[in-house]
C-alpha cells in the first residue's frame, strides 16, 4: 500500500518535502508514462571566452558557409567534441 501525498502550503515546503521522501514510497512509477516536451529549452549560462582573433575569423567563415550564426556553430562543435569524449572515457 502506497503512502497518502500530504498537501502542501507552499512550493518551499513541498520542495523540502520532496527532498527528504523516496517518491517510489507514494506512486506507482510502473504506471507512469514518458512524455516529450518539445518546447522545453534547457538552462543556458552565459560565459566569457578568449579566443585568438584568428580563430574566432576561421569560426565566422565557417558559419557564413553554413548560414548560422557562429555561436550556435561553436556551440554545435564543443557539444559534439563533448560527446566523443564522454564515449571514450564510458
Amino acid at each position: 500500500m502506497k503512502k497518502r501525498i500530504p498537501v502542501f502550503k507552499t512550493e518551499a515546503e513541498e520542495r523540502r518535502f520532496w527532498k527528504a521522501h523516496d517518491s517510489a514510497d507514494y506512486m506507482d512509477w510502473s504506471d507512469a508514462q514518458t512524455i516529450v516536451l518539445p518546447k522545453l529549452k534547457p538552462s543556458t549560462k552565459t560565459i566569457s571566452l578568449r579566443l585568438p582573433e584568428s580563430m574566432v575569423d576561421e569560426l565566422k567563415l565557417l558559419a557564413n558557409k553554413r548560414d548560422v550564426p557562429y555561436q550556435s556553430l561553436l556551440k554545435v562543435f564543443l557539444s559534439e567534441r563533448i560527446d566523443r569524449e564522454l564515449r571514450q572515457v564510458g
